[in-house]
């Protein structure tokens, strides 16, 4: 599968941006995507993640309550709702996607084939 991230910008603290990945290739419904993201210097941090059956959602501690996760069968595009942003949220975002993935590994950065380009958010203070 081809993901392309996109949406990524600049904002301003306690502000909101959206992102979204588009995949292609495969049949989408059968993939488990997720969001990580690298600041500068920094290591690849979980974000958040969603099931490819039923849409189950998992969040990284540092965005829940804040970040929204969600999926398009029809339109096969993943997006990235992010709201109450902070200077520390600032980072290259990267979609990525595999099929099977339990619960427990959604995340794991090595638990993904598939990677986007990435995208990058700067959040100003």
């Amino acid at each position: 599968v081809q993901l392309q991230a996109s949406g990524g910008g600049l904002a301003q603290a306690g502000g909101s941006l959206g992102l979204s990945c588009a995949a292609s290739g495969r049949t989408f419904r059968d993939y488990t995507f997720a969001w990580f993201r690298q600041a500068p210097g920094k290591e690849r941090e979980f974000v958040a993640a969603i099931k490819r059956s039923g849409g189950a959602t998992s969040y990284g501690d540092s965005v829940k309550g804040r970040f929204t996760i969600s999926r398009d069968n029809a339109k096969s595009t993943v997006s990235l709702q992010m709201n109450s942003l902070r200077p520390e949220d600032t980072a290259v975002y990267y979609c990525a996607a595999d099929r099977d993935i339990i619960t427990s590994s959604l995340p794991m950065s090595g638990s993904y084939d598939y990677w986007g380009q990435g995208t990058l958010v700067t959040v100003s203070s």
